[in-house]
């Protein structure tokens, strides 16, 4: 097998080391930890864009690779999220359930992201329908979301108050938990980021949802990340509408 063809499996496995390292952090719990542990997700994703377009480049796509992608992804976007989720939830404020006596079962719905995200990526690998778009919420920008959400409130505090009681409240996360997993398994259509050819009008939705997301990333730093991902969920609503009256 030429050297090249290794090329993307490596990095896949950058990946897969990345939401390792990411799970190691989110395991201790304490905020410092957890920050780290969202960082090592972005890093995951931007492995897991690369792997893809190394094979594209290199003309190195293989079934192995598939596989690995698919593996990696359930790691770094799967279990390491509900890692992070489920030790947010631990710390929240307003935990429905919290008592000083008896076990505190809400921490758990975080189970739900690596739950539906196996569910989302065994679809997807059988699909023959999800090479150009998504039917369901793909599970890097759910892990993305929720990676952020440790990152975040070490910005906000305590300058932010009212964000920050938002984000680090229990029903809030028990609502990304809930709505974001259900997200993944449905058959909600999404566009995919990815391009086929550089041209303005196959691309068009693409190109205005990646400027927009540049200039709140510029504005709002960390912050604009759940924004992000609620303006991609529109984007998509948009684009579904308009292949209905097409």
């Amino acid at each position: 097998m030429a050297l090249k063809n290794h090329i993307p499996n490596t990095i896949t496995l950058l990946n897969l080391t990345s939401g390792i390292v990411s799970i190691y952090f989110g395991v201790k719990g304490d905020p410092h930890s957890l920050v780290i542990a969202g960082l090592f997700i972005f890093i995951a994703a931007v492995f897991d864009f690369f792997d893809g377009f190394a094979a594209r480049m290199l003309h190195a796509k293989s079934d192995i690779g598939l596989q690995l992608d698919s593996l990696s992804d359930m790691v770094s976007f799967g279990v390491a999220p509900g890692f992070i989720l489920y030790q947010m939830l631990v710390l929240s404020h307003g935990n429905p359930a919290a008592n000083d006596q008896g076990f505190d079962f809400v921490p758990f719905f975080a189970i739900l992201v690596p739950w539906m995200g196996a569910l989302r990526l065994a679809k997807f690998n059988i699909d023959e329908n999800q090479k150009v778009s998504f039917l369901g919420l793909p599970t890097p920008a759910l892990a993305l979301l929720i990676a952020s959400l440790p990152i975040i409130r070490a910005e906000l505090y305590p300058t932010r108050q009212l964000f920050y009681m938002v984000i680090t409240n229990s029903y809030f996360l028990l609502a990304i938990a809930i709505f974001g997993s259900l997200l993944l398994v449905s058959r909600f259509p999404m566009f995919a980021l990815k391009f086929t050819s550089f041209a303005w009008k196959p691309n068009m939705i693409k190109y205005i949802f990646l400027t927009i997301s540049v200039i709140l990333l510029v504005l709002l730093n960390i912050i604009a990340v759940p924004f992000i991902i609620i303006l991609y969920l529109f984007f998509s609503l948009i684009v579904y509408l308009t292949d209905i009256q097409s």
